[in-house]
């Protein structure tokens, strides 16, 4: 096992956003869709922007589904970013192809439904922009890429589904667009934010370098 940080390029949108923003927090990342790498490596981010079918076409031509199971499996810090957590899931009302079945629980669309007093008003389809995130637990309970960060920091959101998990002790953290929607999950060594790290400016980039002291710590 080497002693790298591989970002596994999923084929979707911002691979190179990613890679950037982990080079500003610190870590020396490694881009790469080949299983032997992943498999070898000590750490690993799984991002992308795009679509469940895309995705997942993309990693099974690349022969990656096995591979990232067995790192999930093997104990080893996995920080997942969008499209890149809602894979994890069994499986998503956005296409026909089966998710990576890691995290139980499915992918569903966002509710345009109307909120509040106001009912003529649809809420915005996809959901665009800086939102609030409450963290389910309080120091010193929660992960460590979390930990430090305030109750209801503001981070980007771009997305039009969301994870469900079936357990409700997953979700780490959540916001507000329209309903109450899963923002972060949490499951031993793996790690899933829907918003963009890489997006969301400074305390994005904290994200960042907590997951890279975490899996420095976890050698």
């Amino acid at each position: 096992m080497t002693n790298s940080l591989v970002i596994v390029n999923t084929g979707a949108a911002n691979i190179h956003s990613v890679a950037k923003a982990v080079r500003v927090a610190g870590g020396e990342p490694v881009v790469t869709n080949s299983p032997d790498q992943l498999l070898d490596a000590t750490a690993a981010i799984l991002p992308g922007v795009g679509a469940n079918d895309s995705v997942m076409r993309s990693l099974n031509a690349n022969n990656l589904p096995d591979a990232i199971r067995k790192f999930a499996d093997s104990g080893r810090p996995l920080l997942c970013v969008c499209i890149g957590m809602q894979v994890l899931m069994d499986r998503s009302e956005e296409g026909a192809l089966p998710g990576l079945g890691i995290i139980s629980g499915n992918v569903e669309r966002l509710s345009d439904a109307p909120s509040g007093n106001n009912s003529a008003a649809r809420i915005k389809i996809p959901h665009m922009g800086w939102n609030a995130v409450q963290f389910n637990q309080d120091e010193p309970e929660r992960h460590p890429v979390f930990s430090g960060i305030p109750h209801a920091t503001h981070f980007y959101f771009v997305h039009s589904y969301h994870c469900v998990p079936t357990r409700a002790t997953d979700i780490a953290a959540t916001t507000h667009h329209g309903d109450e929607v899963c923002a972060a999950i949490v499951r031993d060594n793996i790690v899933g934010t829907q918003f963009h790290p890489e997006k969301s400016g400074r305390v994005g980039i904290e994200i960042y370098a907590k997951f890279i002291k975490h899996a420095a710590n976890s050698t």
